[in-house]
């Protein structure tokens, strides 16, 4: 059961640390307007990019406190 639960916690770690890096590559995308949503002002993709990255680093920094 040890080796299953490591195994568990590892693959969660790197599923939420992907998560985080593709969240925050959308985001700095969505800032720098490389990535754009057809219909979309630029000024709103661009404030949702910010509220993206914004929510994600605050999401990491609570997961990681909730951790120790």
């Amino acid at each position: 059961m040890a080796k299953g639960s490591a195994t568990t916690k590892l693959i969660s770690f790197v599923a939420w640390v992907t998560g985080v890096l593709v969240s925050l590559a959308v985001g700095f995308g969505l800032i720098d307007e490389i990535l754009t949503v057809p219909y979309v002002l630029p000024v709103i993709t661009v404030t949702a990019g910010w509220i993206v990255v914004i929510l994600t680093i605050v999401g990491a920094i609570l997961a990681i406190a909730n951790r120790a």
